[in-house]
């Protein structure tokens, strides 16, 4: 199963970019006996439109436009499921089980995400009821992935 996360807001380079290349660069690596083949991180810049609605509605479109056709969605969304490590690794083991050959980790822009994307997720995850910044967003959300990886593979980074 490929990974992608897809976000709006350009990651510029410093120690939070690098944060997210080292937990790509150790998904890429620990993933594969658990059958993730690969882990793509695309960013787009914000929208410039006026209106947060209009915002929302043509970042959707580049969300979606990135995803490989038959993607899985899971959104990030304050308005989302909190979920504990455990239940987010069975998602994605559900997902490998399930033959889903793409999995999309959505990350939307400062207005959230435009209802159309919300809806077609077939998971909608919240790291809790603050509002994050894309740029942390990304380094939480590329960790939990590095994590759910190793449950997968038995390894014992992660520790109940």
């Amino acid at each position: 199963m490929k990974l992608t996360i897809a976000a709006i807001g350009r990651m510029k380079a410093g120690p939070m970019a690098e944060l997210v290349d080292t937990y790509a660069k150790r998904i890429r690596q620990a993933g594969r006996p658990a059958g993730i083949t690969e882990l793509t991180v695309i960013d787009f810049p914000e929208s410039r439109k006026s209106g947060s609605a209009a915002r929302a509605g043509e970042e959707a479109e580049l969300l979606k436009n990135a995803a490989p056709s038959g993607s899985v969605f899971v959104t990030l969304d304050e308005r989302g499921k909190p979920l504990s490590t455990a239940d987010f690794a069975g998602i994605v083991r559900k997902e490998l089980e399930s033959g889903t050959k793409d999995l999309v980790f959505a990350i939307g822009g400062p207005d959230g995400h435009a209802p159309e994307i919300r809806k077609n997720a077939r998971y909608m995850v919240s790291f809790g009821h603050m509002t994050w910044p894309h740029m942390l967003a990304r380094v939480l959300l590329a960790e939990q992935i590095y994590r759910v990886v190793t449950i997968l593979v038995n390894h014992p980074y992660h520790r109940d």
